[in-house]
């Protein structure tokens, strides 16, 4: 509140209390010096606002996560403030934004590169064909969005034509995927594809350059593989993909101690 609000209101309660009295009393004697009130921002406005990276070392090629936004911020209010969002031209194009899916402790927070024409239209991440790998994939190694996964976008709208998200698309959405992981403390992180990886690991390196290693995302062990799209369109690529993911699940194993 203004110092000039604060003096007009105090000045009101002066009238009427020597209306009322018929004097002064004791509590509006002295001279009381006001100061504008400091503005504190809605946490939801820190979310939308909150920058790509924070202070803090990820490994020699992570990036850095906002963490001291979302402190009584739940995953419901979080999706509710992504399906407002109209902070980027994919607003315009949508026909559903895609939040995320799966449970709200999980073990693993897979991170996709962004809804497809299935995902647009259903509002629900890897649904489509790639989606139906994925889930396939997971399962080799006991994961499951109905059980133990968290299944999230670096952006939360379709790219029109399916082309990669413009990095004005990726920064509008990097407190929304900064502010999920924060909510879920997933136990590890799975990344498919170049454009998650980029987005992760602050990186242009190329996909065989990020994949099958493990990289510290704030603390949280991440793998890039490659995405279930181009094992679609190159079944070569399985047999190392399927390599990754045992890695992956060794890792896990050693984390929860099975």
């Amino acid at each position: 509140m203004k110092k000039e609000d604060k003096e007009l209101i105090y000045d009101l309660l002066k009238k009427v209390d020597a209306h009322i009295t018929g004097y002064t009393s004791e509590a509006f004697k002295e001279e009381v010096v006001f100061e504008d009130s400091a503005v504190v921002e809605p946490v939801e406005e820190q979310i939308e606002n909150c920058p790509s990276s924070a202070s803090g070392t990820t490994g020699t090629t992570g990036t850095t996560g906002t963490t001291g936004t979302t402190d009584g911020l739940t995953l419901t209010d979080l999706n509710a403030k992504i399906m407002r969002c109209t902070k980027c031209q994919l607003a315009r194009t949508r026909n559903n934004v895609v939040p995320g899916e799966g449970v709200e402790q999980p073990d693993v927070l897979v991170i996709g590169e962004g809804p497809g024409y299935d995902e647009d239209m259903s509002g629900r991440p890897f649904v489509g064909k790639a989606g139906v790998l994925l889930d396939k994939m997971l399962a080799a190694i006991g994961l499951d969005r109905n059980k133990n996964c968290y299944i999230a976008n670096v952006v939360k709208c379709r790219p029109p034509n399916n082309r990669d998200p413009e990095p004005e698309e990726q920064a509008a959405c990097n407190g929304f995927l900064e502010a999920q992981i924060h909510i879920l403390k997933p136990k590890m992180i799975l990344c498919m594809g170049r454009i998650a990886g980029h987005k992760m690991l602050d990186t242009q390196a190329p996909l065989n350059q990020m994949r099958g290693q493990f990289q510290d995302y704030n603390g949280i062990p991440l793998m890039v593989t490659y995405h279930p799209s181009a094992l679609l369109r190159d079944s070569a690529l399985k047999a190392p993909a399927w390599e990754d993911l045992k890695a992956f699940r060794r890792k896990l194993n050693e984390i929860t101690g099975q």
